[in-house]
């Protein structure tokens, strides 16, 4: 059974997340300009085995914070106390693109509390001069009253060429995206922008850490961040042919089963 649930916390007027199924504990974090919503086409059956946790990171969805500005290590936080009101004490997180920055920070501070780390279409690196100017750019836009034109602009270059062709669904993501306030979407950008880079954390890492890559991922592009997945000990490595940033709309089941194979590893579960 699905459940929508709340809590109230200090900086976070509202938290929202979706539970769902029993078992072991998987967190997934959708990345920009999405919610929890993202992982629809995911969750249904990874809750067959796992207690699945989905949260709207704040200033997405039904989720919010305080003041204008917040930091990846604030979103990480956040995760921490949906978990802790769950009374989860280890978990595996996949982190979508932002929410794979989310995922990271949350590893460095409580990576106790980890089973395993799924990066999909993420990366541990910070971003590069360029990739900053392009988000200030963006912001730039955004303050001028730009959002629109920003999500039609972004959201199509975020699929694969044949996904384009599905009208429907990205008008759909469209106006998904175009829901995220204006504020919210500056405070991610800056969040991104200021992140470290977290390569350090992956190095030897006492938990397994999954790796999903979209092979037309123009954002991500594989061979930008297949050096990273050797760093850990043991690393889960999948390339999809006909994805590009947006596996979980792409080629959801797909994914679906990779998640639910590395979470039987990670748990030491058989099927």
């Amino acid at each position: 059974m699905e459940q929508k649930l709340r809590i109230t916390a200090q900086n976070f007027p509202q938290l929202s997340y979706l539970k769902t199924g029993s078992g072991p504990v998987v967190i997934l974090l959708h990345g920009f300009p999405e919610s929890g919503d993202l992982w629809r086409d995911v969750w249904p059956s990874l809750s067959n085995q796992f207690t699945v946790i989905v949260p709207d990171l704040p200033g997405s969805g039904e989720s919010s914070f305080q003041g204008e500005t917040v930091s990846i290590e604030q979103l990480a936080g956040s995760v921490k106390l949906i978990a802790d009101n769950e009374g989860v004490r280890e978990a595996i997180i996949a982190g979508h693109s932002m929410g794979g920055y989310v995922a990271l920070a949350f590893a460095e501070l409580y990576g106790h509390m980890l089973r395993g780390l799924a990066l999909v279409h993420s990366t541990a690196a910070a971003d590069t001069d360029e990739k900053k100017d392009t988000r200030k750019k963006s912001i730039e836009l955004i303050n001028k009253g730009g959002k629109e034109a920003f999500i039609r602009q972004m959201i199509p270059a975020l699929f694969s060429t044949a996904f384009k062709d599905n009208k429907e669904a990205l008008d759909r993501e469209i106006v998904k995206g175009l829901k995220l306030e204006a504020k919210s979407m500056v405070a991610f950008y800056n969040a991104m922008i200021n992140r470290p880079e977290r390569i350090a954390t992956l190095n030897g890492a006492a938990y397994p850490v999954q790796w999903i890559f979209g092979k037309e991922d123009s954002v991500i592009p594989p061979s930008k961040v297949m050096q990273q997945s050797t760093l850990a000990d043991v690393n889960f490595i999948s390339i999809y042919p006909g994805s590009a940033h947006m596996s979980m709309l792409e080629c959801p089941e797909k994914l679906a089963d990779d998640l639910a194979e590395f979470g039987r590893y990670c748990y030491k579960l058989t099927q």
